[in-house]
């Protein structure tokens, strides 16, 4: 999977369908029970950048690992598991945990672009990271460091989840009309 260009993609389809909506329209829930377009997309950056100081110990080398990534079985359960979880295409919810529960008022004045460059730093990760893709080291999710997985998995879980809240916000945007 080239995830570069599938960050650019879903970048490029965040900026046409929610770059030229009105604040209001970005923070306004559908319901009270559904995310608004603003808290889709600022739940996206907390995911992504809570994996960023994981990476960055990867790189260091001072990542620890949990006795279960030794162990391919585990990897690829955990692995394929919340893979599976994010790219069901929203059909099911499932509800996040609280350190990634989206916290966007309308103090986040320009969410859009702070996704935006969000998305680029989770791009040089990537290329940064390329050795250790290579290798398909073992790192933990953020949430849980007994959820272990591979690195190119935890992209392939990053990209889905995108989609996935990608999803959400289209058709949040939808019920706002």
């Amino acid at each position: 999977m080239n995830w570069e260009q599938e960050l650019d993609e879903i970048s490029q389809k965040v900026k046409i369908q929610f770059g030229n909506l009105e604040k209001e329209k970005l923070f306004q829930k559908p319901n009270e029970n559904s995310w608004s377009i603003a808290e889709n997309i600022h739940h996206l950056i907390q995911v992504n950048e809570s994996y960023f100081p994981i990476f960055s110990r990867l790189q260091k080398g001072d990542l620890p690992q949990a006795f279960i990534g030794k162990f391919s079985f585990f990897r690829n359960l955990f692995g394929n598991m919340i893979y599976q979880s994010v790219s069901d295409g929203g059909k099911k919810k499932v509800r996040t945990f609280p350190l990634w529960e989206p916290k966007a008022t309308e103090q986040y004045e320009d969410i859009l672009q702070k996704f935006f460059d969000q998305q680029e730093v989770l791009k040089l990760w990537i290329r940064q990271l390329k050795p250790w893709i290579e290798k398909e080291e073992v790192i933990h999710s953020p949430a849980n460091k007994i959820i272990v997985y591979t690195l190119p998995k935890a992209l392939d879980i990053i990209v889905a989840h995108e989609k996935r809240h990608l999803d959400q916000a289209l058709n949040a945007k939808v019920s706002l009309n």
